[in-house]
C-alpha cells in the first residue's frame, strides 16, 4: 500500500451563527417579498408622474412613444372629415384645410419610411378594421426625442389651425380628432423627486401628518392607561372572572369598519344616544357638535378608537402581568410595603418591557389609521381629521394620481420605520439592561 494513503475527510460542522442565519432566512425572504418589496415598487412610482385617468399617463414612460392605435384610431376619420368639409367650403377655408391635409399627409408618410413602423402600422390598422383588440406593447413603439418633438409640432400645428376655423359644419368633430390625435406622441414621466418636494411644502400634507400625530398620541396614551387599569383588575381571582375576559375583548372582536358604523349613528346630531349624553352632560352644547367641528371630530374618533383598542392593549398587558412571580408581591407585602408601593416598584419595573411591546403595536396600528376614520369621519370637517394614511388613498384612488399617491405612500413607510426603530432600540437596550 502506499504511504500516502489518504484520510478521510472530516465533516465540517455547521456553527451556531450560520445555523442561526439559516432558519431565520425563510423569514427573511417572507418579509421581503411582502413588506419591503411593495415599498420599493411604491417609490419607483414615485418617481413618474402617473394618472390613470390621463391615457398618456396611465403607464411609466422612460422614453419618447408614438401610439400607433390612437393614431390610427383618429387620423383617418380626420381625413375624410376634412374631405367632407371641402366640398363644403371654398375661399381661403378650402386653403387652410388643404394645407392641414397636406402636412397631414407628408407626416403619415413619413412615419411609413420607417420599416419597423411600418409593419406596425399595417398589422394594427388590419386589427382595428377587424375589430381586433391590440395589445399595449403592440402599439406603443419607441421614437427618438427629436422626431417625437417634430411629429409633436405638426401635430400641434394641425389642431391649432383648426381651432380658428368654427364656421366649418363639423367644427366639433374636426377639432375633437385634432385634438385626439395631437395625444398620440407619449413623452417621458419621470419627474424624479418632484413630489416628495411638493408634498413637503403642501399644508394639506403637514396638517395631515399632524392630525395623525394628535390620533396616535392621544389614544394610544388613553389606551394604555385604561388598559393597564383593567389587565390588573382581571388579574386578580374572583367570581366570574372566564366571563369578564370574555365581555372585555368583545369591542376589539368587532371589525373596525362596523364598529366605526355604529359610533357613527351613535354620534348622530339628531337621534344618536351617546351625541344625546354628552349633551346632557355638559361635555357638549349641541348633539351636533360632535362631528361638525374640527375639535369634536377628533374627540370622536379617538372616542370610538380608545372605545375598540383598548382591550387589546389590556390583553397584552396582562400577558406580562402573568410572568410577574406572586411570591414577589408575599415577600414585599411582609416587608410591610402596600399595594401602592408594590405597583410602583414591583410591577411597573417588571412589565416595562411588555407595555414597550404594546405601545409598539398599538402606536403603530394608530399611524396607520385608516378604515375607522374614513367611515366615522371621511377626514372632515375641512380635512381636521384627514391622517397621512387617507390622504394618501385620496391622492391615489379618489383623484388617480398614483404617482402622488405612492409618494405619499414612501412617506407613511418612513414615518413607520422611524417609529420601529425608536420603540425597537428601547426595547433591545431594556432587554439588554435586564440580562445584565
Amino acid at each position: 500500500m502506499s504511504e500516502n494513503t489518504s484520510k478521510p475527510k472530516k465533516k465540517r460542522k455547521l456553527s451556531e451563527k450560520t445555523i442561526a442565519y439559516l432558519l431565520i432566512a425563510p423569514s427573511l425572504l417572507l418579509i421581503l417579498t411582502i413588506a419591503i418589496w411593495p415599498v420599493l415598487q411604491s417609490f419607483y412610482f414615485s418617481m413618474f408622474d402617473m394618472r390613470l385617468n390621463d391615457p398618456t399617463k396611465s403607464e411609466v414612460h422612460t422614453s419618447y412613444t408614438l401610439d400607433l392605435k390612437r393614431y390610427l384610431d383618429n387620423y383617418p376619420f380626420l381625413q375624410g372629415a376634412l374631405d367632407k368639409e371641402l366640398n363644403q367650403v371654398s375661399g381661403e377655408e378650402a386653403e387652410k384645410l388643404k394645407s392641414v391635409q397636406e402636412d397631414l399627409n407628408q407626416l403619415d408618410a413619413t412615419l411609413l419610411k420607417d420599416k419597423e413602423i411600418a409593419a406596425r402600422y399595417e398589422a394594427i390598422d388590419e386589427k382595428l378594421m377587424n375589430f381586433e383588440k391590440v395589445g399595449s406593447d403592440e402599439r406603443m413603439i419607441d421614437v427618438k426625442k427629436e422626431r417625437a418633438i417634430e411629429i409633436q409640432q405638426i401635430l400641434n400645428s394641425v389642431k391649432k389651425e383648426l381651432k380658428t376655423l368654427d364656421d366649418l359644419e363639423d367644427a366639433n368633430a374636426v377639432q375633437g380628432l385634432s385634438s385626439a390625435l395631437s395625444e398620440s406622441v407619449i413623452q417621458p414621466n419621470f419627474i424624479g423627486f418632484d413630489h416628495y418636494a411638493k408634498n413637503l411644502t403642501d399644508k394639506r400634507m403637514w396638517l395631515s401628518i399632524w392630525n395623525t400625530v394628535v390620533f396616535t398620541v392621544v389614544s394610544v396614551a388613553f389606551e394604555l392607561v385604561l388598559g393597564l387599569m383593567i389587565a390588573l383588575l382581571i388579574n386578580k381571582a374572583f367570581f366570574g372572572r372566564g366571563l369578564v375576559r370574555a365581555s372585555i375583548l368583545i369591542p376589539w372582536a368587532i371589525p373596525t369598519v362596523v364598529a366605526a358604523l355604529m359610533w357613527k349613528f351613535l354620534y348622530d346630531g339628531q337621534n344618536g344616544i351617546v351625541a344625546k349624553i354628552f349633551e346632557e352632560i355638559g361635555i357638549i352644547e349641541r348633539m351636533a357638535t360632535l362631528l361638525t367641528n374640527d375639535t369634536g371630530a377628533m374627540f370622536s374618533v379617538i372616542f370610538a378608537d380608545v372605545w375598540k383598542t383598548t382591550p387589546y392593549m389590556a390583553l397584552l398587558l396582562l400577558a406580562g402581568l402573568q410572568t410577574i412571580p406572586k411570591s414577589m408581591y408575599e415577600a414585599a407585602a411582609i416587608d410591610g410595603a402596600g399595594k401602592l408601593k408594590q405597583f410602583f416598584t414591583i410591577t411597573l419595573p417588571l412589565l416595562k418591557t411588555s407595555i414597550l411591546v404594546a405601545l409598539l403595536f398599538r402606536t403603530l396600528d394608530a399611524f396607520r389609521v385608516f378604515d375607522l376614520i374614513f367611515v366615522l369621519t371621511g377626514g372632515g370637517p375641512a380635512n381636521s381629521t384627514e391622517t397621512i394614511s387617507l390622504l394618501a388613498y385620496k391622492v391615489m384612488i379618489a383623484q388617480s394620481n398614483f404617482g402622488e399617491g405612492s409618494a405619499l405612500s414612501v412617506i407613511v413607510f418612513i414615518c413607520v420605520a422611524i417609529i420601529s426603530i425608536i420603540y425597537i432600540s428601547l426595547l433591545g437596550k431594556d432587554l439588554l439592561d435586564d440580562r445584565k
